[in-house]
C-alpha cells in the first residue's frame, strides 16, 4: 500500500478517492447563455461562475466562500464588488443547504455545494443534464480501492530492504484450481498453515525415531542376557561376557536416548504447534471479519450511488417539466426531489466515509498481522532448527556412550592370549604330567 517510506502505520495515507471515479454533473438549472447575451461581456473573476435559474434569471456563485448575489461581480481591481444587500450573508453551505436548514442560493434554485474526497467540488445531489467525464485516479477490485496505475505515481514499499510479506500481497490472485480469486493475505495463510503441518509431521517422524530407538534398547537388554556361548572360558570368555555386557549397557543408552527425544524434541515442537495453530486461527478470524465487513460497506456505496443516480434522474425530469410548465405543484416536486436529491448525495458522503474507514482498518491490521506472521515464522523455523540441532547433539552423545560401552570389550579382546589360556586350564585340569613308555619283556 501507499507509504512515505516508513513502515509506521499512522504515516500511510489511505483516505480513497472513492468519487473521483464518478462523473461530475452539472448544476441545476445550469443551461446556456441566451446567443449574444455572455459573448459580449466581460470575463468573470477567478472563482466565480453563473448559472439561470428555473425562472431564466442569472445569478453568480463564488465556489470558494459558496457566495451567491444577482449581480455580476466585477473583474476589475477597482471597481467594488456587488453590494452586501444583494449577497447572500448565510454560512457556507454543504449539499444546498445551511446549517439552518434554508437554502443556499436564490430561492428559485437550491444549488448543490459540491464535495470531492480529494478537496475539488463535486455536485452529488444536483440533477445532470450532461454529464462531464471525470479522470479516473482510482480503481476498485474485490471491493478494494487501489490506486489508479495510470495517473498515481509508484509507490514506496513499507519496507523496501526486505521482502516483507506487508508489502505485497495487497491484491488476489486467480485460483489455479478454479475459476475463482484467492486473496492475498489468505495465500500467506496457507503457506503458514503448511508450516504447520511440516511440523506436525516433523513430529510425527520424531515419534517413530523414539518408538525405534525404544524397541531397540529393550532388544538389546533381552539379547543380553541369551545364554548362549556362556561356557566359553579363559580371556576370550572374559571378552565374551563383556560384549554381551556392553548390549545391555547400549540398551541402557538408547533408552536414555530416547527419553530425551521425547522431552527435550517431541514434546516442544508439539506444544509449539498447538500455540501456532491458534495463532494462525486468530489471525484469520480477524482479517476475515474486517474483509467481510469491506465488502459490506462497499455494497452499501453501490446501493446509495443507484440511488443518487435514480433522485438526479428524478430531479433533471421535474427540473424539465419546471421549464415547460410553470405550476405551484410542480415548484413543490421539484423542492421535494431537490431534499431527496441532498439527502441521497449525503448518504452516498456517509457510506464512503464507512468504506474508507473500513479499508483503513483492515489496511492497517493487514500491515500488523502480516508483519506477526513474519514473526511466527521466523519463530516456527528457529525454534525446529534449534531443536534438530538438540536431536543431533543427542546423537552425538549416544554415540560417544555407544562408543564407551564397546572400550572395554576392545581391551579385553586385545588380551586374548591363546597360549596363556591354556596354561590356566592345564594348571587348573591337569591329570598327570608323567608319559606312558613301552613294555618290558
Amino acid at each position: 500500500m501507499a507509504s512515505t517510506g516508513t513502515s509506521t502505520l499512522e504515516d500511510l495515507p489511505w483516505d480513497i478517492g472513492f468519487l473521483d471515479t464518478a462523473e461530475e454533473p452539472q448544476k441545476p438549472g445550469m443551461v446556456p447563455p441566451p446567443p449574444g447575451e455572455e459573448s459580449q461581456t466581460v470575463i468573470l473573476p477567478p472563482g466565480w461562475q453563473s448559472y439561470l435559474s428555473p425562472q431564466g434569471r442569472r445569478y453568480y456563485v463564488n465556489t470558494t466562500t459558496n457566495e451567491t448575489t444577482w449581480e455580476r461581480p466585477s473583474s476589475s481591481p477597482g471597481i467594488p464588488a456587488s453590494p452586501g444587500s444583494h449577497r447572500s450573508s448565510l454560512p457556507p453551505a454543504v449539499n444546498g443547504y445551511h446549517a439552518s436548514g434554508t437554502p443556499a442560493h436564490p430561492p428559485e434554485t437550491a444549488h448543490m455545494s459540491v464535495r470531492k474526497s480529494t478537496g475539488d467540488s463535486q455536485n452529488l445531489g444536483s440533477s445532470s443534464p450532461s454529464k462531464k467525464q471525470s479522470k479516473e485516479n482510482t480503481i476498485t477490485i474485490n471491493c478494494v480501492t487501489f490506486p489508479h496505475p495510470d495517473t498515481m505515481p509508484e509507490q514506496q514499499l513499507l519496507k523496501p530492504t526486505e521482502w516483507s510479506y506487508c508489502d505485497y500481497f495487497w491484491a488476489d490472485k486467480k485460483d489455479p484450481q478454479g475459476n475463482g480469486t484467492v486473496a492475498g493475505f489468505e495465500l500467506l495463510l496457507q503457506k503458514q498453515l503448511k508450516g504447520k503441518q511440516m511440523q506436525k509431521e516433523m513430529s510425527e517422524f520424531i515419534r517413530e525415531r523414539i518408538k525405534i530407538e525404544e524397541d531397540y534398547a529393550k532388544n538389546l537388554a533381552k539379547l543380553s542376557q541369551n545364554s548362549l556361548a556362556s561356557q566359553e572360558e579363559g580371556s576370550l570368555g572374559e571378552a565374551w561376557a563383556q560384549v554381551k555386557k556392553s548390549l545391555a549397557d547400549e540398551a541402557e543408552v538408547h533408552l536414555k536416548f530416547s527419553a530425551k527425544l521425547h522431552s527435550e524434541v517431541e514434546k516442544p515442537l508439539m506444544n509449539f504447534r498447538e500455540n501456532f495453530k491458534k495463532d494462525m486461527k486468530k489471525c484469520d478470524h480477524h482479517i476475515a471479519d474486517l474483509r467481510k465487513q469491506l465488502a459490506s460497506r462497499y455494497a452499501s456505496v453501490e446501493k446509495a450511488r443507484k440511488a443518487l443516480t435514480e433522485r438526479q434522474r428524478d430531479l433533471e425530469m421535474k427540473t424539465q417539466q419546471l421549464e415547460i410548465k410553470l405550476s405551484n405543484k410542480t415548484e413543490e416536486d421539484i423542492k421535494k426531489a431537490r431534499r431527496k436529491s441532498t439527502q441521497a448525495g449525503d448518504d452516498l458522503m456517509r457510506c464512503v466515509d464507512l468504506y474508507n474507514q473500513a479499508q483503513s482498518k483492515w489496511f492497517e491490521e493487514m500491515v500488523t498481522t502480516t508483519l506477526e506472521l513474519e514473526r511466527l515464522e521466523v519463530e516456527r523455523v528457529e525454534m525446529i532448527r534449534q531443536h534438530l540441532c538438540q536431536y543431533t547433539q543427542l546423537r552425538h552423545e549416544t554415540d560417544m556412550f555407544n562408543q564407551s560401552t564397546v572400550e572395554p570389550v576392545d581391551q579385553l579382546l586385545r588380551k586374548v592370549d591363546p597360549a596363556k589360556d591354556r596354561e590356566l586350564w592345564v594348571r587348573e585340569h591337569k591329570t598327570g604330567s608323567i608319559r606312558p613308555v613301552d613294555m618290558e619283556i
